[in-house]
């Protein structure tokens, strides 16, 4: 089963250990578009114009400092992915925290997403940054647009035989989207939370707790040491795990879509 996650805004202050090495990196393929990348985004927060990448990156005056750390990315002290993000997923998922045994599983099973690496493991080592998939690059433009060419191959490999977990963000979503027999076994996940109005069930899709229930719910997967066949299997786990989990019809060819229903935030 390949988990597909977002990022997190929040990240760690600093990395703990050497210098970023693209040869340590999984999927070694995306190195080059990763480079591209890395050389616009340092480039744009070294440059003379702070006015212009802050507006780049979506930043705001108060947050000069991240313009610093990206211009220091090449010789920036690096930690694992892991580490690195800090969000509320993250916070939810406690990694460090599971069995050693599930701790491999996720390492092998997760990929997060990523404006700057495309897409990174678990294990592999970066320095703390800020460039997200909302950001324009000079020379490159979008990333998003720019991620939706890069990425595909690399990901439909790594997508193997098994079925697909996709917990990514909209955004993220956007840069690489299942095809075909792929689609098939790609599974969807929105989070609902539901409350009784005036006496009336009411559902709406939350935010903040829309990631935490997200990690909670990796976190029960790999505690289970769950390995679906197939994108069915996958739903049928979810649901002998607890979760209330209601299916969405797709279009043919498109990943199949679960609404995840909470009562508790």
């Amino acid at each position: 089963m390949l988990i597909l996650l977002p990022p997190s805004e929040g990240k760690a202050d600093a990395g703990t250990g050497r210098r970023w090495d693209p040869d340590k990196l999984a999927l070694p393929e995306l190195n080059p578009a990763r480079e591209r990348v890395l050389d616009a985004l340092v480039a744009l927060s070294a440059g003379p114009d702070e006015a212009s990448a802050l507006a780049a990156l979506g930043l705001s005056a108060g947050q000069r400092g991240e313009l610093r750390r990206n211009a220091r990315l090449r010789v920036a002290a690096t930690a694992p992915a892991a580490q690195v993000y800090t969000g509320v997923l993250y916070e939810a998922l406690e990694l460090a925290t599971l069995p050693a045994a599930a701790q491999r599983t996720a390492r092998r099973s997760v990929l997060i997403s990523s404006g700057l690496w495309g897409a990174v493991r678990l294990a592999d080592r970066i320095p703390p940054y800020r460039c997200p998939i909302g950001a324009r690059m000079p020379g490159l433009g979008a990333l998003s647009a720019y991620w939706r060419r890069e990425l595909a191959p690399t990901l439909d490999a790594a997508a193997g035989a098994g079925p697909v977990l996709d917990l990514r963000s909209g955004a993220y979503a956007a840069t690489w989207t299942p095809r075909g027999e792929l689609a098939a076994r790609t599974v969807t996940v929105r989070v609902l939370h539901e409350r009784e109005v005036d006496g009336v069930p009411v559902r709406s899709v939350v935010s903040h707790f829309n990631k935490a229930t997200k990690g909670r719910l990796v976190r029960d997967l790999l505690l289970a040491g769950a390995r679906p066949r197939g994108a069915a299997e996958l739903v049928g786990v979810l649901r002998e795990l607890k979760y209330t989990v209601q299916e969405q019809d797709a279009p043919a060819g498109r990943p199949r879509q679960v609404d995840v229903v909470v009562t508790e935030l």
